[in-house]
């Protein structure tokens, strides 16, 4: 017992005295602080302040990060490198394009479809079917608008290809550049803000023209109210994709400069569908000349409209 005596600790001694002397001591469990910090967890926060702090990350998801960054360490001249970037599945890009064309208020597109593993399948594909559905029902609305005119005779207009390619494909690729570059200087300038790496904001773009392909086709009806109709549809639908992914990125910032952000975000977007239908569509008709049959008598006669 003397031996058992020698091994007990002086400082559970004065604990074991000292409540002895007072039963109604509280006594502190080391379990409290964990405790502690789950009931702050647990304190309701500022209502739409959780999707920033998703969208900011916690500890897990920068091991997610780190992760994945690490997997991504292929040399950019590699085939590899590219590779991760058209890594997605058919469901993947159908559940994003329902995304893009059902958006949900108060949902951010990135933090539901884009931040788990952004891609550059969907944009592409999206834009070059764009390009293509531009070209192609601005070749057809033409030639019916001019059906059964006897002066008119059709010709393809091959260079509203090229220059609907060069239209959107820059749209998608320059505007996106920009905008991450002016995050990212704002970031600096305000911190705990939410921020965009380059191909979630390309993502995101893409993805948003996608309602435009529909409405491209169905601009072959040659009536301008419906077509003004489509499009104000169009840009309202995939304007407030943007808005309410980018909006959470500078809500945080001076007044005057989120608002001003958001306005040029749509009105870049209203200046991308008004100047397609104009150009593409709506372009003023050009009088064709009278042709000038020559006849085999040698005089000429004027065909008849």
């Amino acid at each position: 017992m003397a031996a058992a005596d020698g091994l007990q600790f002086p400082e559970f001694a004065d604990a074991a005295s000292l409540l002895a002397a007072n039963p109604d001591a509280t006594t502190i469990s080391i379990e409290e602080p964990a405790d502690g910090t789950k009931s702050q967890r647990g304190r309701p926060q500022e209502p739409g302040r959780e999707e920033d702090d998703e969208l900011l990350g916690t500890d897990d998801s920068d091991k997610t990060e780190l992760l994945a960054g690490q997997k991504k360490s292929a040399p950019f001249w590699t085939f590899e490198y590219y590779q991760t970037f058209f890594d997605v599945d058919t469901y993947q890009v159908l559940d994003r394009i329902k995304g893009s064309v059902f958006p949900v208020p108060g949902r951010n597109f990135v933090r539901l479809y884009i931040r788990s593993n952004p891609d550059l399948y969907g944009p592409f594909w999206i834009c070059t079917t764009l390009v293509f559905a531009i070209a192609v029902s601005g070749n057809l609305s033409n030639f019916f608008i001019h059906l059964g005119k006897p002066t008119y005779h059709y010709v393809p207009e091959f260079r509203k290809v090229s220059i609907a390619a060069t239209t959107i494909f820059a749209y998608a690729w320059l505007v996106p550049l920009a905008l991450w570059g002016f995050l990212m200087w704002r970031n600096s300038k305000v911190m705990n803000i939410v921020s965009y790496s380059f191909l979630e904001i390309v993502c995101v773009y893409g993805y948003s023209l996608f309602v435009y392909i529909p409405t491209a086709i169905l601009w072959i009806i040659p009536q301008k109210v419906v077509r003004w109709v489509l499009v104000m549809f169009s840009l309202c639908l995939s304007g407030s994709v943007l808005v309410m992914t980018f909006w959470p990125a500078v809500r945080d910032d001076n007044r005057r400069i989120a608002l001003a952000t958001v306005g040029a975000i749509i009105l870049l977007h209203a200046l991308l569908s008004v100047g397609c239908l104009a150009y593409f569509f709506d372009a003023p008709e050009v009088d064709f000349s009278v042709p000038i049959v020559p006849a085999h008598n040698g005089t000429t006669l004027i065909k008849a409209q």
